[in-house]
């Protein structure tokens, strides 16, 4: 009597763990791109960086517009750091999607030493209105 009540409530549990998987995997399926900010992003912007610099001197976004972000780390060991956008990217998180909500210059920089000329790897990130 003891192990068919044991056996009918295992497979219970079964049962209920396999049906929050499917929801899970239905939800993701469904979300088309929609980051956990809860916006698609309309734009991309890539990031490039070599040993001591980012490809570019200014990068400009538009205020309200959802963006994916991505870093791409093309020579030596860089990683990214925007406070002004509490965005942070390196070789393990890759991108996010950010949704910036206020216009304004904010300062990009290194976020992990890389020799001599890290002190001089800071680049710009314009927000629009």
């Amino acid at each position: 009597m003891k192990k068919s009540i044991a056996f009918i409530l295992s497979c219970m549990l079964l049962l209920v763990l396999s049906a929050c998987g499917e929801k899970n995997k239905e939800s993701q399926a469904a979300s088309g791109g929609v980051s956990d900010t809860g916006a698609a992003p309309s734009e991309e912007m890539v990031i490039k960086a070599k040993n001591f610099a980012f490809d570019k001197q200014e990068y400009h976004l538009k205020k309200g517009v959802p963006v994916k972000i991505t870093f791409e780390n093309e020579e030596g060991t860089h990683a990214v750091l925007i406070p002004g956008l509490e965005l942070q990217l390196d070789q393990k998180h890759k991108s996010q999607v950010v949704t910036p909500e206020k216009a304004g210059i904010f300062e990009m920089t290194c976020s992990v030493y890389c020799g001599s000329g890290h002190s001089a790897m800071i680049s710009k990130v314009i927000v629009d209105e």
